[in-house]
């Protein structure tokens, strides 16, 4: 997918998103306006309601107190006598104490004739006591039994005596809030899960074209080093193809040293290359032995002598690991650290240094490759060790490759219960360190 295609992918699901979040907001205000309209509908109809309720209550109790007078035969007007303590709490004031089932008896009777279909508490001040003596939980559904706590039967501070009706099935507040909450949660949830998506498949089509990417760079890469070996090799085989050439010997021999040095260069390209392929599949299979990395490093060293003597470089062993053997795979420890030699030639100077160094940590070898090249941007260090990934050095030492070096020390030394890390400063040379299990 080409540059311009993702652009205007990215553009399209952008306004797609913006207009999903266009159409939730308006989609709100519509419903907040609505619901605030619903909502004062419906406060002052419930406001007329409540206080429907409060006067037939209070009308209620006004004759349940002149019927206790006159059973008293008490001439005292008691004007006021009810009060609303609470949206659902009511006391009453009376000259005397009266009997809890006479009271309950008045309290019913009267509830019904105005119509009362609410259950209700009642209890009665103790002067005595100084305190409210509960009477009796009244449902209008014969069948119910438990009763409230009565606990919202306060005492009030006032003087005298008094009673109180409690309504605990009366809500106080006139409407619910939770409806309006889950109006506004089930759209930001369902905008959450969109952006998901939205990042979500920006994150996909940025990886798909940085492998694709990754993908051109590798086979432009391969090619170039496959390529060319094969071109010379070609040539040196015309060479030699000459008759004339035998009277040359000197000549033959540079000829045939040339095409065993191709070939071993696209020998080991061809190596690379498939042991990429067995790491894609899952194929990496180990033959464990117990493994002297002492005896490895000597011998990379002697390996790379020739290619470092053309460069003019110097390879300084420092084995001081006082246990140095792991169980591991030979071969692919061997080209593991043929890598890291390999990098500090390709990428160090002319004239330069390259010491390889193991030590002991605890039950672990610690095998580290330094030199004193060109070094690592911060930017490109942490991205070193994934497949294909090539630092950018321009034309520095014509340097090629596939980007698979790093990537396949990685998979091999945490394939052998290891890690791998490195430190780098740019232009004044890196240090990559491996980690191993030391073998019981």
């Amino acid at each position: 997918m080409g540059r311009r295609a993702i652009a205007t992918l990215m553009l399209l699901a952008t306004l797609s998103v913006i207009g999903v979040v266009v159409i939730q907001l308006l989609w709100l205000q519509q419903a907040s306006r609505y619901r605030e309209e619903q909502v004062e509908l419906n406060r002052e109809q419930g406001v007329q309601l409540e206080k429907q309720f409060n006067d037939r209550v209070v009308m209620a109790l006004t004759d349940v107190t002149e019927r206790i007078l006159s059973i008293t035969k008490d001439p005292t007007d008691l004007f006021d006598a009810v009060k609303q303590v609470r949206p659902n709490y009511f006391a009453v004031s009376i000259n005397d104490t009266v009997h809890p089932y006479l009271l309950e008896a008045m309290l019913r009777k009267e509830f019904s004739r105005r119509n009362i279909q609410e259950d209700f508490e009642y209890g009665i001040y103790d002067c005595f006591t100084d305190s409210i003596v509960y009477g009796n939980y009244v449902s209008v559904d014969s069948a119910v039994t438990d009763t409230v706590a009565h606990s919202q039967l306060q005492k009030l501070d006032k003087d005298g005596h008094y009673f109180g009706v409690y309504f605990p099935r009366r809500k106080s507040t006139l409407w619910e809030e939770e409806a309006g909450t889950w109006m506004w949660i089930f759209p930001f949830v369902v905008t959450l899960i969109v952006f998901s998506f939205f990042a979500y498949s920006v994150w996909v089509i940025l990886r798909q074209r940085k492998l694709s990417e990754m993908k051109n760079d590798f086979i432009g890469n391969m090619t170039h080093e496959l390529k060319t070996p094969i071109s010379t090799i070609a040539l040196s085989s015309e060479v030699l193809g000459d008759p004339d050439i035998v009277k040359e010997p000197d000549r033959l021999r540079q000829y045939a040293r040339i095409i065993r040095s191709e070939n071993e260069r696209l020998r080991i390209q061809v190596e690379r290359v498939l042991q990429l392929g067995s790491m894609d599949k899952d194929k990496l299979e180990l033959k464990r032995e117990r493994v002297d990395m002492h005896v490895i490093a000597r011998e990379v060293e002697e390996h790379f002598h020739l290619q470092a003597q053309e460069r003019n470089t110097t390879i300084t062993l420092r084995l001081e690991a006082t246990d140095h053997t792991v169980h591991g795979d030979r071969m692919h420890l061997t080209n593991a650290v043929t890598n890291l030699i390999d990098n500090a030639l390709k990428y160090g100077r002319e004239g330069g240094h390259i010491e390889l160094m193991t030590s002991s940590r605890g039950r672990e070898l610690l095998l580290s490759v330094s030199d004193d090249g060109i070094g690592i941007r911060k930017e490109d260090l942490r991205h070193i060790f994934e497949r294909f990934y090539r630092v950018h050095t321009g034309n520095v030492h014509d340097v090629k490759g596939f980007g698979l070096g790093l990537h396949y020390v990685k998979q091999i030394v945490e394939a052998h219960g290891g890690g791998v890390s490195a430190r780098s400063e740019f232009g004044k040379g890196s240090t990559f360190m491996l980690s191993l299990p030391i073998s019981p």
